[in-house]
């Protein structure tokens, strides 16, 4: 293989493949061996396994995410999507956060966007619900949950407190339990700072359209966690599934109705869909066709691993493929470059094979289940492995260090319960009140900072954004028709109740 000169790495996708394989070949390189681009929308990757305890107050949102730049030291980062692959052609197009798109040469590429929820047509999913994939999610997820404590503890109308205190959970995979768990225990423990609240007010709902939870692990531990949820009063619905979610009214397949303020789905992921726009093999699932050195099936200078793959598991039968998890991903990452270097350096390389170790779970502070290598544990135990596994796997030192004291101020203070709901959207109190003629009508009031409707993640049109920034008014985006004229002669609204008083006065006058 010869590129004439120092060949160009393009990696797609900066998460734990990414960003992992960029690290390792940074480091390993020798001079101008070969350079590296890196493009990912978000300019950090996500430690996913701590963010249910981000969302629940244990750890610091910003801890829990890596900058690329940061650790990426000599790489080059485009913040962008890549929406098209000619590999045949070695060209990318980039579209990047702002400006035109634009193509990107490159001579070896190494493909791995990761994946994204895996949505079914429900009615309603879309503008009632929520994934837990991304920082903003577990950051929009503890406010959303606080705010409806601070609204039920509010109200008068018991339809409107029992709505508010109703959270429903779709997806019973590690996602979706740790999640439910970690946010009902941080909930349990505000209700001491609400006297007219009680845990027991609280409705927390699994929905599960399979026969059990936590797959990866046995079934004698899934039906442990089962027995833990619904001893600390949270609904198990299993072979259940949601037919309908229309203006937060839930529907399940058993006939059950019931209202809920906040719709989290959880029930797993599916390739990113950018694949499809590549010229590169995929399976019937969408996933890339990969051979078990991690290269792409019958494609020369293309790579790949993680959850848009199918690696085969060579610790399994014929057929069989790695599970989307950060255990594979982490390793294979590891072997991937390892690859990529010996195949620069024509040395003979080596296929990945790794026996899946075991899994990890926390249940809320203190409490979790675990497996490891066929040894099982529960309680402060397991919650102990789960940290101690996990901390083991952030990257970096600086990240260790600072979940580390996270952990240490929390043994003598705390959690903090407040909802700073105004991250949703930002700009909405500057839109009311430089926008008179979009002031709420009579009888409604939005708090201070505040949309209007914060009934539950739909009623934010930020809340399903990964992006981290506020969604403008339709009005001030660019190439939006303004309102119309009024017909001459028609009198304008009147700025004030006040005003619309006076002006019926004298017209009955």
């Amino acid at each position: 293989m010869g590129y004439g000169q120092a060949p160009h790495i393009l990696i797609v996708g900066g998460g734990y493949v990414g960003m992992y394989t960029a690290l390792r070949l940074r480091r390993k390189l020798h001079g101008d061996e070969a350079t590296i681009t890196v493009v990912e929308p978000n300019s950090y990757m996500t430690y996913q396994p701590f963010l249910p305890e981000a969302a629940a107050g244990n750890l610091e949102p910003r801890h829990v995410v890596v900058p690329l730049r940061k650790v990426l030291k000599g790489c080059r980062i485009i913040s962008g999507h890549v929406v098209m692959v000619s590999h045949e052609q070695r060209t990318a197009s980039i579209q990047p956060l702002l400006g035109d798109a634009f193509d990107l040469k490159y001579d070896i590429l190494v493909i791995c966007p990761g994946s994204v929820a895996r949505t079914l047509p429900i009615p309603g999913l879309a503008e009632q619900g929520i994934g837990f994939k991304s920082a903003a999610e577990a950051i929009y997820l503890r406010n959303q949950v606080i705010s409806r404590l601070d609204a039920a503890a509010s109200a008068t109308d018991a339809a409107v407190r029992r709505r508010a205190l109703t959270f429903l959970f779709i997806g019973g995979g590690y996602a979706g339990i740790e999640a439910l768990a970690e946010l009902e225990d941080m909930a349990r423990d505000a209700c001491s700072y609400y006297p007219d609240l009680a845990p027991a007010d609280m409705r927390w709902v699994l929905v599960e359209a399979t026969g059990r939870i936590l797959p990866e692990v046995s079934p004698a531990m899934g039906l442990y966690t089962v027995k833990q949820l619904e001893h600390r009063g949270i609904q198990v619905k299993l072979n259940t599934r949601v037919e309908s979610l229309l203006d937060g009214n839930v529907v399940l397949d058993d006939g059950e109705r019931f209202e809920a303020g906040t719709v989290v789905w959880t029930a797993g992921v599916k390739p990113n869909p950018m694949l499809a726009r590549t010229d590169l093999p995929l399976d019937e699932r969408g996933r890339l066709r990969a051979t078990a050195f991690l290269q792409v099936d019958g494609v020369a200078d293309a790579w790949t691993a993680g959850d848009c793959a199918a690696v085969p598991d060579l610790t399994k039968g014929e057929g069989a493929t790695t599970g989307p998890s950060a255990q594979h991903a982490v390793r294979q990452a590891r072997r991937l470059a390892e690859n990529l270097l010996a195949e620069l350096r024509h040395e003979p390389i080596r296929p990945y094979e790794h026996s899946y170790a075991g899994s990890v779970a926390s249940l809320g502070l203190h409490k979790g289940v675990a497996e490891i290598y066929g040894v099982r544990l529960r309680g402060w135990p397991a919650w102990l492995m789960h940290r101690t596994y996990h901390l083991s796997r952030v990257p970096t030192v600086n990240r260790k260090a600072r979940v580390v004291a996270d952990w240490t101020l929390a043994l003598f203070f705390r959690r903090e319960i407040v909802s700073l709901g105004s991250f949703a959207d930002p700009r909405a109190e500057f839109r009311r009140v430089a926008t008179p003629a979009s002031a709420p009508a009579a009888g409604t009031h939005a708090a201070p900072g505040m949309p209007a409707a914060v009934d539950g993640p739909a009623a934010d049109s930020a809340a399903d954004s990964t992006a981290d920034k506020a969604v403008p008014a339709a009005s001030t985006f660019p190439g939006t028709p303004a309102a119309a004229p009024a017909p001459p002669g028609t009198p304008a609204p009147p700025a004030t109740a006040a005003e619309a008083n006076s002006q019926a006065a004298q017209r009955r006058s």
